[in-house]
C-alpha cells in the first residue's frame, strides 16, 4: 500500500512492489495532430517550430510580409512579385547581427545566402548572353604554378580549347 506525504509544496509519494504489480488505470488522451507550416484552410501557421522564430524576431513583421507575399504570390516565377519584401527583410537583418549572425555568415563567406536581385537580374538577361556566360565559365580553368626558388604560388589563367 502506498503512502503519501505533504512536505510544504512538495508531495513524496512511497509506493510498495505490490502498487507497482497492478496495472495503471490512466487514461491518456489523444495526442492532437500538429498542422505544421501550412495550415487546412491554406493560411500559414506563425507559431510553427520549422520557422525558428523568424516570425518574432526583430524583423518579424519584414518576415510574415516577404513570406506571405512569396505563399500567396501568383507571379511567374512564383514570388517575382516580392523583390522589394524580401528587400526589407534582408536590410532589417543587417542591422541585427547578433541575431541573425548566421545568415549573415553564410552571405559573406558566398554560402547559402540567397541574393535574390542577382537571381532576377539574372532570369532577365538575353539567353544568348547567359549561353554565352556559361560557356565562357567553362573555357577559362586556373592553374596554379610556383617559380623555381620562389615562395608562393601565381595563378595563371590558361584557355581551353
Amino acid at each position: 500500500m502506498s503512502l503519501c506525504k505533504s512536505f510544504g509544496k512538495d508531495k513524496v509519494i512511497f509506493v510498495t512492489a505490490e502498487d507497482h504489480a497492478t496495472p495503471s488505470t490512466v487514461v491518456l488522451p489523444e495526442p492532437e495532430a500538429s498542422p505544421g507550416l501550412i495550415l487546412d484552410n491554406g493560411d500559414i501557421n506563425w507559431n510553427c517550430p520549422c520557422l525558428g522564430g523568424m516570425a518574432t524576431g526583430p524583423c518579424g513583421v519584414e518576415f510574415r510580409e516577404a513570406f506571405s507575399c512569396f505563399h500567396y504570390s501568383e507571379a511567374q516565377p512564383k514570388g517575382s512579385d516580392c523583390y522589394d519584401a524580401f528587400k526589407t527583410m534582408q536590410d532589417c537583418m543587417a542591422n541585427y547581427p547578433g541575431v541573425y549572425k548566421q545568415n549573415l555568415q553564410d552571405d559573406e563567406d558566398g554560402g547559402t545566402g540567397m541574393d535574390l536581385g542577382a537571381m532576377l537580374d539574372e532570369d532577365e538577361e538575353d539567353p544568348d548572353e547567359q549561353t554565352l556566360k556559361q560557356e565562357d565559365a567553362h573555357v577559362s580553368t586556373e592553374v596554379e604554378h610556383s617559380k623555381p626558388g620562389a615562395g608562393s604560388p601565381t595563378t595563371v589563367a590558361q584557355k581551353v580549347n
